[in-house]
């Protein structure tokens, strides 16, 4: 993905693993051989895998910036984080923080980390690992994270504190930024920063978690949607009923993916998916009676 602008603001794509193919059932459990068949002639080999029907994926984040603030949206797996029982994210070791360097930003340049939920695979570099201790990656920033997100995962592991909640995401890459005073709890719909050339805000995308969010970025006349997790893979544009199986309430998430497919539908707003393989980036056009995505 090329540098976007969007009014004040430039968003850069930064990278963890660029392509990962996922077993499909393992990421839609509805999904068939006819589906991937009728979208063959527009997702290529770089989305589905030839031969296997593997969905790939890619884990970035991204990079806003403008001259007064920095930004990071998602944050990945992170490394030396054990994993088990998804062995592809088990104790990764990944030139994440090279690749953000190669942006030119540091760590501790970093002002705000914004999570669009607190799944394992969008919170792992919030941490990293220093001796022996899990410490916020950004020592300057303010993580902010959805008030009702961070509640139902406190709930659960104060329910079972020996298991680990959310693949052990929650003990080693929330807790400790919270207990170093850096976490910020938000409403869904909060408004972060409001001015004519950058305005973010959230807003609720209810279904694949409790408290789950996206993100708007508007700057003038321009306007991305930061979509996290609503969709996962760009066939869901043409197939809004696939399921993807870490979705809290699959119903209000499939609900809450054609609400967002519909307002982007055959207009000039780019969706940043955390997901989609490079070039990552593009806009929603309809297509019968569902969509297609068109990468820019």
């Amino acid at each position: 993905m090329e540098t976007l602008k969007i009014g004040s603001m430039r968003i850069d794509r930064l990278v963890e693993i660029a392509s990962l193919p996922f077993e499909k059932n393992w990421l839609f459990a509805n999904v068939d051989d006819e589906v991937i068949a009728a979208n063959s002639d527009w997702l290529d080999e770089r989305y589905i895998e030839p031969g296997t029907g593997r969905m790939i994926l890619s884990h970035h984040s991204y990079v806003v910036r403008t001259e007064r603030w920095t930004a990071l949206v998602d944050t990945c797996c992170g490394n030396h984080k054990p994993r088990p029982r998804v062995p592809i994210w088990n104790q990764l070791n990944q030139p994440y923080l090279e690749n953000m360097q190669a942006l030119g930003v540091r760590p501790e340049d970093v002002d705000y980390v914004m999570c669009t939920h607190l799944h394992v695979d969008h919170v792992g570099w919030n941490t990293r690992l220093i001796d022996g201790r899990w410490v916020p990656t950004f020592p300057n920033a303010r993580y902010l994270m959805g008030r009702a997100e961070y509640r139902h995962w406190e709930q659960a592991h104060a329910a079972v504190p020996n298991n680990p909640v959310n693949h052990g995401s929650f003990a080693d890459s929330v807790l400790p930024v919270v207990a170093a005073g850096q976490a910020e709890f938000v409403e869904t719909d909060h408004l972060l920063f409001d001015d004519r050339n950058a305005t973010v805000h959230f807003e609720p995308a209810p279904g694949h978690t409790i408290g789950n969010m996206q993100i708007h970025l508007n700057g003038g006349h321009d306007h991305a949607v930061m979509s996290g997790d609503i969709i996962h893979h760009p066939i869901q544009c043409a197939a809004p009923w696939l399921s993807n199986a870490a979705d809290f309430d699959r119903e209000a998430a499939r609900a809450t993916r054609i609400k967002l497919l519909e307002r982007l539908a055959d207009t000039p707003i780019i969706l940043l998916a955390a997901h989609f393989p490079a070039p990552t980036a593009g806009r929603v056009v309809s297509k019968g009676s569902a969509f297609r995505f068109v990468f820019l």
